[in-house]
């Protein structure tokens, strides 16, 4: 074996790198999971995807503020379900990013309903949970 072999070896056994095959797995599906969520006013599912601390950024639109923790979330989530209902979604440009740490995963996605909202996403994962999410009304969408 040459040093070489033999020093990346100890690096992935001193830093955890073997952990890089559950972060492949995680991939733009599980973005796509929390934007049917979203189309499909389900509240419960949405949920289920946040960290206990997350906090979202709703920039736009009658939600814009900043929410702090599950319970804010939900009550902004419970808000867009009453005004919008269920939605039809497509998503486009899903970029995923990230290493052992986390993964940020961005995209635009259209939200078709009572209005149409087009937004530009970006959800930052850590342990297969969200914990930013930038909802940015996208209404230059067409530029």
């Amino acid at each position: 074996m040459s040093a070489k072999i033999a020093r990346s070896l100890v690096l992935v056994a001193a830093f955890g790198l073997s952990a890089m095959p559950a972060v492949a797995s995680m991939k733009a599906p599980d973005a796509q999971m929390h934007f049917k969520a979203i189309a499909g006013a389900n509240l419960d599912r949405i949920m289920s995807q946040y960290a206990p601390g997350a906090t979202l950024q709703w920039v736009g639109g009658p939600l814009n503020g900043t929410y702090h923790g599950k319970a804010e979330i939900k009550k902004v989530w419970s808000k867009f379900i009453h005004l919008m209902g269920k939605t039809r979604e497509t998503a486009s440009a899903i970029d995923v990013a990230g290493d052992a740490k986390g993964m940020t995963v961005t995209a635009n996605v259209h939200f078709v309903g009572k209005p149409s909202v087009p937004v530009r996403y970006v959800l930052v994962y850590r342990d297969r949970k969200i914990v930013d999410e930038v909802w940015q009304v996208n209404a230059k969408k067409s530029m």
